[in-house]
């Protein structure tokens, strides 16, 4: 498990019917269990929102103001480059071989999520969860039956060769849309091309006087704003300084006084010890404000000769903007138009160039369309080769799930690369037509994945798929939500061998209702619901071999003191423990 990341903790406050709960995971194979309604949702929900799931205020516990989640993964000791880039380049730092998703939900609805202490927009939690973990319940089994889900999962399995291909495809791809669009638009054009010249020479001289440069008029108007209210700011600052630090009466001495007194009863009643916690949180920010007040007083100074030259500036941005511009935001018009700016010199060689430029683009797209269907040829035969394994291998791990006679195929279609080719054949992803489809048995006919599998065959497919997938793109962590469902008797054992052996490489969490799969585990939580009549709170338990013996035969049985379902129970973890190692 060196090489690859771990999902150590999971710490839950006030999400549903929870009020508190932590999870230390372990390396292997974690499975979660409990009566129905107990709460085992609410703890992949949680995750869900730490790895930058969407948020609801109906998930906040009742009476609380705000859900808080937290997720810690260990790092390996070789981190990734790729990984580690993307930390750094979200702002944020790994420390300790760790990082720790943080994401806390209002009542209200608002959210904010943060990545080892350091604040982020949710969508960098996500991104960098890819990196590190892989879900999946019953609507990843219903994406599968998709053409673009199904060509996800060959690339991925296709690995580097995969990838290289597709890169080079893409980037000759992208070239062709922009060199036919450059002509289309050129042959558009040509009935206006002296006007445009003339506009496209006269916007780019004005342009490079301009010499305008990114965000440059909110900034000159803030800075306007400011040199012409000097002195209402410097006693606006003052007044607002005097009222914070005034060492007799000001608000940092009010606020310190009352922490101190309230610290002084510490530890007496818990919900005076949170009022004392938000008292000392006041006091700290009163405190890093007042003294930003201060540093800002050090700048205020009044500058006319500035304020002058700003405002001549304003006008000289204005006039650019009102002729060459639209009524858009200032500073995205400038950017627009530097864009325009940079692109000018070729629109107008182009304009210039009349029909024999055209004609010299056509040859060269030509040439590019060439070394296009070249790109697209190499591409489905890189992929043919990963599919004929990715077939091979998915259909051995199945005889495994006992779907020993079904056959899974891969069967990629393309069209004729020799013949006329289609404007429409050329997708961003290639010219290949992806099915993933069964054979019940060797001569059976061939059925589509999502018309030709019941919910428990589409369960082991996806677990199969998994499994011979993890070995080429592999992933720290995997949690399946009931990807036993639709599965009993034999199946479910050898669905709990496989997810064993998956974890053999990576962490897996499983949650189940099955005893059969529940017996796999290396650690095995319990999810328990407590109620008074009043108050439902739910509770993870991690459980000790003989509490194990009886989870086990309550999930057989219903019943949690029957004797056969002990035996059947004990049964069924002496199977696990005389696997071959």
């Amino acid at each position: 498990m060196s090489d690859r990341s771990f999902l150590e903790e999971i710490s839950i406050r006030n999400l549903g019917i929870i009020e508190e709960s932590h999870l230390e995971l372990s390396p292997g194979l974690n499975v979660l269990t409990g009566e129905t309604g107990a709460g085992k949702t609410m703890i992949l929900t949680a995750l869900h929102l730490v790895l930058g799931g969407k948020v609801d205020s109906a998930l906040v516990r009742h009476s609380a103001e705000r859900l808080s989640a937290s997720a810690t993964f260990a790092l390996p000791s070789t981190i990734d480059t790729h990984f580690r880039e993307k930390v750094e380049a979200s702002g944020c730092a790994i420390e300790d071989s760790q990082i720790i998703f943080t994401r806390s939900v209002t009542n209200e609805g608002k959210s904010k999520a943060s990545a080892n202490g350091t604040s982020v927009p949710a969508s960098v939690l996500s991104d960098l969860s890819v990196e590190l973990i892989e879900i999946h319940g019953q609507s990843a089994n219903i994406a599968l039956s998709k053409a673009s889900r199904q060509r996800e999962l060959l690339d991925k399995f296709g690995g580097l060769a995969v990838e290289q291909a597709h890169q080079k495809y893409s980037a000759n791809y992208n070239l062709y849309l922009e060199l036919r669009e450059r002509i289309k638009s050129m042959k558009s054009a040509s009935s206006q091309r002296d006007s445009e010249i003339a506009v496209l020479e006269s916007f780019l001289s004005e342009w490079s006087k301009l010499k305008a440069v990114r965000n440059e008029y909110s900034a000159t108007v803030d800075e306007i704003s400011r040199l012409s209210s000097v002195e209402d700011l410097r006693q606006a600052a003052t007044h607002a300084t005097s009222a914070a630090s005034d060492e007799e009466s000001g608000a940092l001495t009010a606020l310190a006084s009352a922490k101190k007194a309230l610290e002084g009863a510490k530890g007496r009643d818990s919900r005076l010890d949170s009022i004392a916690d938000q008292f000392a949180e006041a006091f700290y920010i009163l405190d890093e404000a007042s003294r930003e007040l201060s540093s800002y007083q050090t700048t205020l100074e009044a500058d006319p000769e500035r304020l002058n030259h700003l405002q001549e500036r304003r006008s000289a941005l204005n006039a650019f903007l009102k002729k060459w511009g639209s009524s858009g935001d200032p500073d995205e018009e400038l950017v627009l138009l530097a864009g325009r700016a940079k692109s000018g010199r070729e629109s107008i060689a182009d304009l210039k160039g009349g029909d024999e430029r055209i004609n010299e683009l056509e040859n060269e797209l030509k040439a590019i369309k060439s070394e296009l269907v070249s790109a697209a040829i190499a591409l489905t035969e890189t992929r043919k080769i990963a599919a004929e394994k990715l077939s091979t291998e998915v259909s051995a791990e199945l005889k495994h799930l006992s779907m020993p006679h079904t056959e899974l195929n891969v069967d990629i279609s393309t069209p004729d690369y020799k013949g006329a080719l289609k404007e429409s054949d050329f997708t961003a992803h290639g010219c290949d037509e992806l099915t993933i489809s069964i054979k019940a048995h060797s001569t059976a006919a061939k059925i589509a994945i999502g018309k030709g599998a019941s919910g428990g065959e589409m369960s082991r497919i996806m677990l199969a798929l998994e499994v011979v997938i993890a070995q080429s793109h592999p992933v720290g962590t995997y949690i399946f939500d009931e990807v036993d469902a639709g599965v009993g008797g034999k199946a479910a054992i050898e669905v709990g061998r496989r997810l064993n052996l998956l974890a053999k490489s990576a962490q897996v969490i499983v949650v189940t209702h099955l005893p059969q799969v529940a017996a796999w585990a290396d650690t095995h939580f319990r999810v328990e619901k407590r109620s008074d009549g009043l108050i439902v709170e739910s509770g993870v338990e991690k459980l000790s071999e003989r509490d194990r013996v009886e989870e086990i035969a309550r999930m057989l049985a219903g019943l949690e003191e029957s004797t056969s379902a002990l035996e059947h129970a004990a049964e069924l973890l002496a199977m696990r423990g005389s696997e071959p190692k």
